[in-house]
């Protein structure tokens, strides 16, 4: 278990990819667009809010911490993509929320309402990252650099 406080960030880097973690913390409803509807989110404290940046500079670090804070601390909704919709090959950060999200390259960025999935860094494949009491647990983790560091925007 790697420990992480609500007002921290775990940055997973690798070699072609980031993950930012942070926890939901007090912001336990959040909201899921889609073409079709609005699903209602409801989130425990320990449960997590994961971003995918398909980059390792200090660019794409900044965009994952701003696209958290803006769906946590703000309140922005997720937006999911229809499928083979021309942007998702633009984004260059996606997101997931829950107790638990896995990983996979195999599937497009942001056209995934499930929120127990989500689009990464082939290097990231597979890995299953869960909230627990405390922390995260990182399962299936082959390589990648942690860091934990402060979740603020100055």
């Amino acid at each position: 278990m790697i420990p992480l406080n609500y007002d921290e960030m775990l940055l997973l880097r690798g070699r072609d990819g980031t993950l930012g973690i942070v926890k939901a913390g007090d912001h336990t409803q959040f909201f899921l667009e889609t073409e079709k509807e609005e699903i209602i989110l409801a989130l425990d404290p320990d449960d997590l809010l994961v971003a995918s940046g398909f980059g390792i500079d200090e660019k794409t670090i900044n965009g994952i911490k701003c696209v958290l804070y803006m769906i946590r601390e703000v309140g922005s909704p997720f937006i999911v993509l229809p499928k083979k919709h021309p942007a998702s090959r633009r984004l260059k950060v996606v997101v997931s929320a829950g107790g638990r999200t896995r990983v996979s390259c195999s599937i497009t960025p942001g056209t995934h309402p499930e929120q127990d999935i989500l689009c990464g860094a082939d290097e990231f494949d597979g890995l299953e990252v869960k909230g627990v009491k405390g922390g995260v647990e990182l399962n299936g983790r082959t390589g990648g650099e942690i860091e934990r560091v402060p979740f603020e925007i100055r």
